[in-house]
């Protein structure tokens, strides 16, 4: 299986992130799945690239041809895919996914999952969808989520279209033995009345 993994670019984060994105994916690649993943070199998004590396993955990099700075990119890809707009590179990646990660990240890695999510509650994309909960770095995403969900913005099912965990081997067998569920696209009109 092809997984895009997102997550941050940034070196100034605490090792335990780098170290779980790390393991998750040295794992992943041991099950004989490969990464497609914004090519960069840094960071969470470098951590999965160095664990799929490492058991001899293949990996896709999709980049913005304005990334291309010494030390910005992995140079280890098997393919590295260059791209003119960053939403071309979004696009890419997503076509070529069977299956997405979230790490934890800045606004680009939130802007990638909210794009995902937001497909999957249209009935545009029926793909799992991970978020990788290392120290709980996405509680306050979650609290976000129910909160709309309290408001009456979305409905509950929205929340569940994406799992939360910071459990190795429950995000793999989330993701091997995915089952889609078709969201009521009906429900959602109903909200718009």
């Amino acid at each position: 299986m092809n997984i895009c993994i997102y997550g941050s670019a940034s070196n100034e984060i605490d090792r335990n992130y780098i170290e779980k994105t790390e393991e998750l994916s040295k794992i992943l690649a041991k099950r004989g799945h490969s990464l497609v993943f914004g090519g960069g070199a840094n960071g969470l998004m470098g951590a999965a690239a160095r664990g799929f590396y490492s058991q001899k993955a293949k990996i896709t990099g999709v980049v913005p041809k304005f990334f291309n700075v010494d030390g910005i990119l992995f140079e280890n890809c098997d393919e590295m895919i260059r791209t003119d707009t960053m939403r071309q590179r979004k696009q890419i990646m997503d076509d070529m996914a069977e299956a997405f990660i979230t790490t934890p990240g800045g606004i680009g890695t939130y802007e990638e999952f909210f794009e995902i999510i937001t497909l999957k509650q249209l009935g545009q994309s029926k793909k799992p969808l991970v978020l990788f909960n290392i120290n709980g770095y996405f509680e306050p995403l979650r609290a976000m989520l129910e909160n709309c969900v309290k408001g009456g913005f979305m409905p509950q099912t929205t929340i569940d279209l994406c799992f939360f965990s910071d459990n190795i081997d429950d995000i793999i067998n989330y993701i091997e033995n995915y089952v889609h569920v078709e969201m009521d696209v009906e429900r959602l009109r109903n909200i718009t009345k």
